[in-house]
């Protein structure tokens, strides 16, 4: 899951700089390239939220109703941002960092604003939000639907919590970076559910210091469908994928951990509709879809290589963030994919996350893409996507 970085809590030091008389006249911090202090953590405030794996037994999940609270927002965000001092996109495709709005004391008016502004840009950044408690989280959470329980992963130390989902990496955790491939790291959470997650909310509560590493990195599945030809969004409009949670639960089984949900083998469209947008995206990801339905495995594993290649790595889909302490993320993880970045330890990082069901994936053939749209209102011209041109590549 993601990592994160706050800054560091130990004072620099510094050296003195001389003049040409050879007397000192100020200060520099001593820098290092490439090393970073790792700050102390006693007395550590959030003890209680530390992971735990609890051995409990959850029923099968069942279908509920949702409703998405972005189909009540203004289409403006009038609510949300109306004492918002900045506002600004980090690309066309994906990511908006919004200052001066506090999570804790939204109004049900600013909670739909921000919902459809999430629907929209996929990710949106909140920094200095440390008055943002686990509880505020959960309440947010529920505002938007029924919280999602994770049936592999730790919860809090803190009895009652069975709805947070603890991130934590410290320096006596396991490097578990050679068992996985970069790009199988890329995931939208628990898509094997009959009603995957629809917004996240994830915030970071201490990680590595400036400059010690952690960011995540979300991808655009609205931009990933985008970059496909018509034709090959044709093909997959029409398709199916397996979804398994089977690969959690053995691992977790293995190393004595309890699974409290048996896991689930769920079929989803490879296309879906948003419901707030009306856009089309994809709906794919490394970790969890394991094969499409109803074409041979040969040209299943091609397929899903290539819209994974397309996921991992189109850079106009992406946006990559630098996370400090009392920072707020909130996502769609219908329409984004989003992976972890490592290499940080023996930083500790630690965050919590709060995630509601969503609707149970839909395609509605009459939907249109992000692309389509927009170029619609803007009065741009549509995308070539003829590879056989001639090409004048001079970077």
């Amino acid at each position: 899951m993601a990592p994160s970085v706050v800054e560091n809590a130990v004072p620099a030091r510094a050296n003195d700089i001389p003049n040409s008389k050879g007397t000192s006249l100020k200060k520099a911090p001593r820098f290092t390239p490439g090393s970073t202090v790792v700050g102390e953590t006693t007395d550590y405030k959030y003890e209680y939220l530390k992971p735990s794996f609890p051995n409990l037994s959850w029923p099968p999940l069942e279908q509920v109703p949702y409703s998405d609270k972005g189909l009540l927002g203004d289409p403006e965000y009038k609510d949300l941002l109306a004492e918002a001092t900045d506002v600004f996109d980090y690309n066309p495709k994906i990511g908006t960092e919004v200052h001066g709005v506090n999570l804790k004391t939204l109004t049900d008016a600013r909670k739909n604003d921000l919902a459809r502004l999430v629907a929209y840009r996929g990710v949106v950044f909140f920094r200095d939000q440390k008055d943002f408690e686990v509880e505020d989280q959960l309440a947010l959470g529920r505002y938007w639907g029924p919280l999602h329980k994770h049936a592999t992963t730790s919860v809090p130390r803190k009895e009652g919590l069975d709805e947070v989902h603890v991130v934590y990496h410290d320096g006596n955790s396991l490097d578990q970076r050679a068992l996985f491939a970069p790009a199988y790291l890329w995931h939208a959470d628990v898509t094997y559910e009959i009603q995957p997650p629809s917004y996240t909310i994830l915030k970071v509560l201490h990680g590595p210091p400036r400059g010690g590493g952690g960011d995540t990195l979300w991808s655009s599945q609205y931009a990933a469908y985008d970059v496909l030809s018509a034709p090959m969004q044709k093909y997959l409009e029409g398709l199916t994928a397996l979804h398994s949670a089977e690969e959690q639960a053995i691992g977790s089984r293995a190393i004595g951990r309890p699974v409290r949900r048996e896991p689930v083998i769920t079929e989803h469209p490879l296309v879906r509709t948003h419901p707030v947008t009306g856009w089309k995206s994809l709906f794919v990801n490394p970790g969890f879809v394991k094969q499409i339905v109803g074409v041979p495995k040969m040209e299943s594993d091609a397929i899903l290589k290539y819209l994974n290649d397309i996921v991992v790595s189109t850079q106009e889909l992406h946006v990559r963030f630098r996370w400090e302490e009392g920072t707020v993320a909130i996502w769609d993880n219908r329409t984004c994919n989003h992976t972890a970045t490592y290499g940080f330890s023996p930083h500790m990082r630690h965050a919590i996350r709060v995630t509601p069901h969503g609707e149970r994936p839909v395609f509605d053939p009459n939907s249109k893409s992000q692309e389509e749209d927009l170029d619609a209102k803007t009065g741009r011209m549509p995308v070539n996507k003829n590879g056989a041109r001639q090409s004048n590549y001079n970077d």
